[in-house]
């Protein structure tokens, strides 16, 4: 909310400054250069030129007005318009009278500057600096070529130059300013929000790693603590049995992370790799659709699956069903009867037949709007 208030503020004082230029080169061309234009007609050769000037002037001034209204800018129009300005401060020096350059009867001299500024507001500074030395240039040509200068010509061009090229040159580094401070402080805050988003990202896999770890200690742990200090020997088919178990559980929980279209498939065959790496054939069977069970649901579901594979001899079948309302997941195994694991997510229920050598045992879950994700 901040940012974008800081972006409005920003924009607000890009537009204000844009309004403020407009109102003094419309009081410079409207004001003072129509009042010299008035003043000095009857020195002027052919009025019509300068009267064809001011209007060239006036015109677009006329549409920087019209987009401001619009909250446009100038955008394809911007050379059209400054060549307009240019050609309109040439035709000015066309008919001005000879030894009036930068004098009062050369109204244009500090009018089309502004004009020129107020089109090259929002581009770079050096493109404003460019216009200004190309009006410069126009006057001092006419000045040059056209007038036989004395030394008291060159110091008034001098002078009036200064006002001229240096008042519409700070309006320009002004809005240069406020274009890289806004540029600056859009970087700064896109860098703010990557090392606010790389913290968050390291506090969530940190809390992750955290929770796997106590998940991890209740049964991983105490196992490898008795492989380490002897109390527990390797070739106890328990013991075996143990860490066939715990060995797909990490399996799971590493897989739990992993981005995939159906979370529930991916863990089962991480599961049922482990006793793939034993040499047990297993056959997965998927039927229907279901929803994604959360995470507490898809452990209590693959827990039977991965209880029954720790002691399968030479094959399995694991089966997923699913509907709208139920998620089956079975799994039948010639094994030695196990354990019946307890459920600890809401809504899963899980049976267990055994018959002879051959067990069967499947965890099923009925998903409800309020179940966790």
């Amino acid at each position: 909310m901040s940012d974008t208030a800081e972006e409005v503020t920003r924009a607000e004082l890009r537009h204000g400054l844009r309004i403020a230029t407009l109102l003094v080169a419309m009081a410079v061309v409207f004001g003072l250069g129509l009042a010299q234009l008035l003043r000095y007609m009857d020195r002027y050769e052919t009025p019509l030129t300068q009267w064809i000037a001011f209007a060239a002037l006036g015109a677009v001034l006329a549409g920087e007005a019209t987009l401001l209204g619009l909250g446009r800018s100038w955008g394809r129009l911007r050379g059209p318009a400054i060549a307009i300005v240019l050609g309109a401060s040439a035709l000015s020096y066309v008919t001005l009278p000879d030894g009036r350059t930068s004098t009062g009867v050369d109204w244009i001299f500090g009018a089309a500057n502004w004009v020129g500024i107020v089109v090259l507001l929002d581009r770079p500074l050096r493109t404003a600096a460019a216009f200004l030395v190309a009006h410069e240039l126009t006057a001092l040509l006419h000045l040059l070529l056209l007038d036989d200068p004395s030394r008291a010509d060159l110091a008034r061009f001098s002078t009036g130059s200064v006002t001229v090229v240096g008042f519409p040159l700070c309006v320009a580094v002004v809005a240069a300013v406020m274009r890289g401070l806004s540029a600056a402080a859009a970087t700064s805050r896109r860098e703010i929000e990557r090392v606010r988003l790389a913290e968050a990202v390291a506090a969530e896999s940190h809390g992750r790693r955290q929770q796997r770890l106590a998940e991890l200690s209740a049964t991983t742990i105490p196992l490898l603590e008795g492989l380490a200090d002897g109390s527990l020997r390797p070739e106890d088919p328990v013991v075996q049995r143990r860490c066939a178990i715990e060995a797909a559980r990490m399996r799971r929980l590493f897989a739990e992370a992993d981005d995939v279209a159906d979370p529930l498939l991916h863990e089962l065959r991480h599961c049922i790799d482990v006793a793939d790496r034993k040499g047990v054939v297993v056959e997965l069977d998927t039927r229907g659709q279901w929803p994604e069970p959360p995470v507490a649901v898809r452990r209590d579901l693959t827990e039977a699956v991965l209880i029954v594979l720790a002691t399968t001899v030479s094959r399995a079948r694991v089966t997923v069903m699913g509907e709208a309302g139920l998620v089956s997941v079975s799994v039948v195994a010639d094994c030695a009867e196990t354990g019946m694991p307890s459920p600890a997510a809401p809504g899963v229920q899980v049976e267990a037949l055994t018959n002879d050598d051959m067990v069967w045992m499947e965890a099923r879950w009925q998903p409800t709007s309020r179940s966790p994700r």
